[in-house]
């Protein structure tokens, strides 16, 4: 009996920890059948790669911070030993609370590091970030990768620029005897020979001091003629950071700023003066720390530099020039009343450059109030045929929003070994097919105004590199940005209004003998654009695409919307913003929201029916108000309110 026993517990011992792992085996399975759901997939490959990034992001500051402290944390570690040894209980009490104190000061001085690092990377380094870090590091140099990239892609872009037809006269040694020797030897670096048109007719006068309102195309040389004033005025008034900020150059997004940045840096080679970039979505305690310290020529978006004005002690009082490029784009998008308050803000007694590619109302007001006495008007290419670029091969193709995606799918995989930018009306929609296009083997990139500044600068100097590639993009990289060799310009969701599309074309064929193409998206609805395009001498042809070579992934689309949780809110968010981009649209007579085919729209987002949208009031009043009625029954439907507002009135 005994041994029957015995043998019936070793067999339950041996069964017991048997159990576990056929459940677990089960449990297995049954994850097992969750991956084959594409579900799960993407929302956990997603959050992979954010976590990658942030913990990335993480270690550079904290291995930074660490080197740095290492050697004396140790140096620390090993003195507090020795005195423990050899002295008594009151002197190593006395080492413990200096080891405290060390300690405290050797964390704080490892964040004050990180921070400084981090400074470097947002704001791209200038001359008081090179003198902090010498101090502290006992280093010289700049390591910034994006400012050397924007230095690279500025340069190489501005060489491609068409040069004056003057001849011998726009050669830029004509302007030793009014330009420095240190300014000549950075354009000759640069490998410039001779000035563009709008170079040579506006710096000797902008060398004389005087305010100057100035219109060019996009692309034509603008940056070094107003820089090479500004770097002049200052040296020959021997500018030191004591003296403070002396130059401000304003530019509508950061993009254009950090380009910008880039010449200047790469002008001021052989001078002393300092210089830095202040945009937002950087840290702005550093920006203040560096204008604290002085500089002398500042690179800023509007509201970053407002908000130094009123919160930050630097010194602005000796302002000599105010630099504002692209205004008519920095009024366009909301940056008006900031304007005037910056202009209410800085000394009066300075000089005044505004560069502007249309002379709008607002650009005129603005012009007013910030330009002095009598200031000279330049303009270039004003009587020109063409408003675009020579050597753009523009077209447009009608296509019905249902066939949309498709159109585009086919036509993006078919040039994937060129390189692209495809413009959307709205944020959301381009982070939709950001992850959209990514998820399905199709790389490309993206740029918004959502993204983290860090993110936007990495994903533009990637795509600048480029051979080849795809940048999904909003309004935000259609003005004044440098991007070689770009082939196309694919402008998916349609332009606000006809001088919008010349400036999303115009990052294309840039320079001399440089050839571009430009495809516009057009609903059926919405031909009549293209007589405003040609009112503004906008040449376009139609192009056709044969409907069995589109590929037929539309059944495909909706599957993956329906099974991914996380591609559906995103095809949601994309699709309302894009219904509200159009109901904005200032074009309302042409792009009517009320003709819109919401579904069909949803399903160029991969939806079967169109989600609910909530639009104002008093937007809807105005598009029905303002869009004139084109049918017999719009009409009497007109007619019929008018009549009854009377009566009841």
């Amino acid at each position: 009996m005994g041994k029957g026993r015995q043998q019936k517990k070793l067999q339950s011992q041996q069964q017991e920890p048997q159990q576990p792992q056929q459940q677990q085996q089960k449990k297995n399975k049954k994850n097992k059948k969750g991956k084959g759901l594409k579900v799960p997939d993407v929302e956990k490959f997603l959050e992979k790669e954010r976590e990658a990034e942030l913990k990335k992001q993480q270690e550079q500051q904290e291995d930074k911070a660490q080197h740095t402290d290492k050697g004396k944390a140790e140096a620390g570690a090993k003195k507090g030993k020795k005195s423990k040894k050899s002295k008594g209980d009151d002197k190593a009490n006395q080492g413990k609370k200096k080891q405290q104190q060390a300690a405290k000061g050797k964390q704080d001085d490892g964040k004050r590091r990180a921070g400084d690092a981090d400074d470097a990377d947002t704001t791209n380094g200038d001359n008081t970030t090179k003198k902090a870090k010498k101090a502290e590091n006992g280093k010289g140099g700049n390591d910034d990768e994006s400012v050397k990239q924007a230095i690279e892609d500025a340069v190489s872009s501005a060489r491609q620029l068409q040069p004056y037809e003057g001849g011998d006269e726009a050669l830029f040694t004509n302007l030793a005897d009014k330009v420095s020797e240190p300014t000549m030897k950075a354009i000759e670096g640069f490998g410039f020979t001779h000035m563009t048109e709008i170079q040579y007719k506006t710096i000797p006068f902008l060398l004389t001091g005087r305010d100057l309102l100035g219109a060019a195309k996009t692309g034509s040389g603008k940056t070094l003629a107003f820089l090479i004033p500004a770097v002049e005025r200052l040296r020959q008034l021997k500018f030191t950071p004591k003296n403070g900020t002396g130059c401000i150059i304003l530019t509508p997004t950061r993009e254009l700023a950090q380009q910008i940045y880039g010449v200047l840096i790469s002008l001021l080679e052989h001078h002393h003066q300092t210089h830095g970039i202040s945009i937002g979505g950087s840290d702005k305690k550093a920006e203040a720390r560096r204008l604290g310290n002085g500089v002398n020529i500042l690179v800023c978006t509007p509201g970053r530099l407002l908000d130094h004005l009123q919160n930050t002690n630097f010194k602005f009082d000796r302002l000599q020039m105010l630099i504002i490029d692209e205004a008519d784009r920095i009024l366009q998008i909301g940056f008006e009343d900031t304007m005037r308050a910056i202009v209410r803000l800085i000394p009066q007694k300075r000089q005044t450059v505004l560069f502007s590619a249309t002379q709008t109302r607002k650009v005129e007001d603005l012009a007013r109030i910030s330009l002095r006495g009598e200031p000279l008007y330049i303009g270039v290419d004003d009587k020109a045929d063409i408003a675009t670029a020579d050597g753009i091969e523009q077209g447009y193709v009608i296509c019905p929003s249902d066939q949309r995606f498709r159109l585009l799918y086919t036509f993006l995989k078919k040039n994937l070994k060129r390189k692209l930018m495809v413009f959307f009306s709205s944020c959301d929609s381009v982070e939709f097919h950001l992850q959209f296009f990514n998820y399905v083997s199709l790389p490309v990139l993206g740029i918004h105004g959502r993204q983290k500044q860090a993110k936007r600068s990495r994903t533009f100097f990637e795509f600048c590199n480029a051979e080849q590639g795809i940048l999904l993009c909003t309004d935000v990289a259609a003005r004044g940005l440098d991007i070689p060799e770009v082939d196309w310009i694919i402008q998916y969701d349609a332009p606000d209004d006809p001088k919008e599309y010349i400036h999303r074309v115009g990052r294309t064929a840039r320079g001399a003998g440089r050839k571009g193409r430009a495809l516009l998206f057009l609903l059926p609805t919405e031909v009549e654009f293209l007589k405003y395009l040609m009112e503004n001498k906008v040449p376009l042809n139609e192009y056709e695409f044969p409907k069995d070579k589109i590929a037929n992934v539309q059944s495909k689309y909706y599957q993956i919307m329906e099974k991914s949780y996380f591609f559906r809110k995103l095809a949601i968010s994309g699709f309302r913003s894009y219904v509200h981009a159009y109901a904005a649209h200032s074009l309302k007579a042409v792009f009517n929201v009320n003709e819109l085919d919401l579904n069909a729209v949803a399903q160029s987002f991969g939806l079967r029916e169109a989600p609910n949208v909530q639009l104002k009031i008093a937007s809807s009043k105005k598009l029905t108000r303002n869009a004139p009625p084109k049918t017999a029954a719009q009409r009497r439907a007109k007619m019929y309110k008018k009549k009854n507002f009377k009566r009841h009135h």
